[in-house]
């Protein structure tokens, strides 16, 4: 791990930002903020060296031997941001997918189309496997798409189980924990847990997260580790086919009303941006796709040092 500077750990807290933003909207994760920015292997290698010798290392050297090892400072920084924006912007967020939803998914669009075209690059052995795994993820990220938001139980253990589960793909490129919640018809009970600040909530999704986040941590590093090319194909993959939950221009075909009275779409249908309102509207979406793909690029042209993790 590399020693930083204040404003390292200002920009760091800025990704953490972006990461916790990223989370809170269904079809945008987080991970893929984290790979764009070049944190993503140092994320994934500090969480999977949490383990019980660390608290061994506390008990026989001291805290900051432990908080070196832990790679605390980088931790600490980076979840501060994440928890600060998901507690700051879920109301923001649900009044902007209320309000101007077409926008908001034309915005994120072009987010992760730039995004995919990021990872991609990073395929430098083009061959069978990696087409493979990149037709594989892509069938995948659609299919995922596709399916339609259940109703399930708001029990503990279902709430928990559903944290488990959301970060898992939180954490990975392309894959989005919020809208795995959509699925699951707890995207609204958690986002609505947060804006009220229910702890029983808060705190059996969160516990759910870290038990997810520890355990799947261990399996992506080794992913990684062992098959990096077949791993970002298969994430590149999961990004292209998830686009078509983003796509902006839908119309529902088919609604129910949750438990607050409020309509949810269960089966949509993407169209072309002619069948909406008014040609500035559409300029305005476009507008916002290219916006989306100027800051990807961005983020990705601007000279960045590589963190060397040990995965």
């Amino acid at each position: 791990m590399e020693n930083r500077s204040l404003k390292d750990y200002g920009q760091l807290f800025l990704k953490g930002l972006g990461m916790g933003a990223a989370d809170v909207v269904p079809g945008v994760s987080g991970g893929t903020i984290a790979f764009i920015t070049g944190i993503y292997e140092e994320l994934i290698g500090t969480i999977k060296n949490i383990h019980i010798n660390l608290f061994k290392i506390w008990a026989q050297e001291g805290f900051k031997a432990f908080w070196k090892a832990a790679n605390g400072s980088f931790l600490l920084t980076l979840l501060t941001g994440i928890g600060v924006s998901i507690l700051s912007l879920a109301s923001l967020i649900k009044f902007l997918l209320e309000n101007y939803e077409v926008l908001v998914w034309a915005f994120f669009f072009g987010l992760i189309l730039a995004s995919a075209l990021v990872i991609g690059r990073n395929i430098k052995q083009w061959g069978v496997g990696t087409i493979t795994s990149l037709i594989i993820g892509a069938a995948i990220g659609f299919a995922i798409t596709v399916l339609a938001p259940a109703t399930t139980p708001e029990t503990n253990v279902f709430v928990f189980f559903s944290g488990a589960i959301a970060i898992c793909a939180m954490i990975l490129p392309g894959i989005s924990g919020s809208f795995l919640l959509l699925l699951m018809g707890k995207y609204q009970f958690i986002i609505t847990g947060l804006i009220e600040r229910n702890l029983q909530v808060i705190f059996f999704f969160g516990a759910g997260a870290v038990v997810g986040l520890l355990s799947f941590s261990r399996v992506l590093s080794w992913m990684f580790k062992k098959h990096y090319q077949l791993t970002i194909s298969f994430l590149t993959g999961i990004m292209v086919g998830s686009l078509n939950k983003v796509w902006p221009w839908k119309i529902t075909l088919e609604s129910v009303t949750n438990r607050h009275g409020e309509l949810v779409p269960i089966k949509q249908e993407n169209v072309w941006p002619a069948q909406f309102d008014g040609e500035a509207f559409t300029i305005t979406s476009i507008g916002l796709i290219l916006l989306g793909i100027a800051i990807v690029m961005l983020m990705e042209w601007k000279p960045k040092k590589k963190v060397e993790a040990e995965l």
